[in-house]
């Protein structure tokens, strides 16, 4: 008993260093394009948002019982499994952190689970419905839903301020950028720290400690929500420049587009118990808003290799979890390998991270987008009404301009050519 009790509460410890990883791996959620449109400094950002998040983690526990007791069959589930899972989260999350990429720690999370689940006890310990139902689905509709309202949404905000001043509706949707920032802070908080909680409970309903099908006790909620908050603050700074500058280039009126929507579809997922992945919304929202404006541009490139990273999620971190499981199972030594992997992995990790180091004083130094637009930017804007006054004025000098230069072109006779030098010396010109 005194083994299993030391095993639960390493479980319980390391299910925290993943709600670690979750707050810095998707600050960047929240906060990218307020920091990279300046709308507030990059340490002021995520102050407000490892508070906003802690907030959160009080309002539901809607997802937490969908990890719980939803996802796998609680009655063939040991600590060994749950340890496992967490390993292939941590992993995943900081390998794809490291390369500035911004994938999902919820899928990270649950890739983990099914795949140490199914090492351990068979395809029979997975519940298929909910996995369809409540992961793949939303994972598909979300980042789809929250781009497409995030469209809409630039499109409106442009219209709106038409007739506004320049400044002065930068100003105005740079302060709505604070609010709606805030906003997606207290959904990831809500949803996010919630499969930790989730994770937890399920440790505990494994260990016997408690009945199965139980809520999260109120120690599990306050510690996931510190440790998401933690995390939050010290910033996942590789992919708030990705999510910030690396997808596209955005203004004020774009952020506020973006963060608004990306909050509606979590805060509506959250109520439903849907899994959500709060990254697949915020990309979406950020790529959408990107799309919305005449003039702007994806960088697919980048867009591509994210979409690649969100595949391969769910099949890295389940193989990642099942090779853990594997060694886990083998009594106290493979537990202990196991726990030493995940160590110096996560160290040699940040270790050479260090070499190109990314922080709040260099996050928005990144060159511009330079791609040329794709079939899908240039189809929108083809059809966007120009966003601004000011545009429609820059459009009208550059016209003006090259109008000039004709007239100019025209007022200055051409020079005749000179004579040919071969020609006979009688010969006429």
């Amino acid at each position: 008993m005194e083994h299993f009790t030391l095993l639960l509460a390493i479980v319980i410890a390391v299910a925290l260093v993943f709600d670690f990883t979750n707050g810095f791996h998707d600050t960047a959620n929240a906060m990218a394009t307020t920091i990279s449109t300046g709308a507030m400094k990059p340490k002021a950002a995520v102050a407000m948002s490892a508070v906003l998040n802690l907030v959160g983690a009080f309002l539901s526990v809607e997802v937490a019982k969908t990890i719980s007791s939803g996802l796998v069959r609680e009655d063939g589930i040991q600590p060994e499994v749950i340890l496992a899972a967490l390993v292939g989260a941590i992993l995943w999350n900081l390998l794809t952190w490291l390369v500035g990429l911004p994938s999902s720690s919820s899928h990270a999370l649950m890739g983990g689970l099914i795949g140490a689940t199914v090492a351990s006890i068979g395809f029979g310990g997975v519940n298929g419905d909910v996995i369809v139902t409540k992961v793949l689905i939303p994972a598909i509709a979300a980042p789809v839903v929250a781009g497409l309202a995030a469209m809409l949404a630039t499109r409106l905000t442009y219209k709106l301020g038409k007739n506004v001043g320049e400044k002065s509706s930068a100003k105005g949707y740079r302060a709505g950028q604070i609010a709606s920032a805030g906003l997606v802070s207290l959904a990831h908080g809500t949803n996010d720290a919630q499969k930790t909680m989730g994770i937890i409970t399920l440790a505990l309903v494994a260990g016997g400690a408690l009945a199965p099908g139980s809520n999260p006790p109120v120690w599990v909620i306050v510690s996931a929500g510190l440790a998401i908050a933690l995390g939050t603050y010290l910033g996942g700074w590789r992919i708030i420049r990705t999510m910030g500058k690396g997808l596209t280039d955005l203004q004020p009126q774009q952020g506020f587009a973006a963060q608004t929507s990306a909050a509606a579809v979590i805060l509506a997922s959250s109520n439903l118990g849907f899994s959500l992945s709060t990254t697949h919304s915020c990309s979406g929202a950020v790529m959408g808003a990107g799309l919305g404006r005449k003039g702007g541009v994806v960088r697919w490139s980048t867009a591509t290799r994210m979409f690649v990273a969100w595949g391969l999620t769910l099949p890295a971190a389940g193989l990642m979890a099942a090779g853990a499981e594997f060694v886990a199972r083998q009594g106290d030594w493979g537990i202990a390998v196991v726990a030493v992997f995940l160590v110096v992995s996560c160290a040699a990790i940040w270790l050479y991270s260090r070499r190109q180091v990314i922080d709040h004083t260099n996050v928005n130094e990144v060159e511009p987008v330079t791609d040329e637009p794709g079939v899908v930017t240039t189809a929108i804007a083809a059809v966007t009404p120009p966003p601004t006054v000011a545009a429609e004025a820059a459009e009208a000098l550059e016209a003006l301009e090259a109008t000039e230069a004709a007239a100019v072109k025209t007022t200055i006779p051409a020079r005749k050519p000179a004579a040919d030098s071969t020609q006979p010396a009688g010969a006429t010109a």
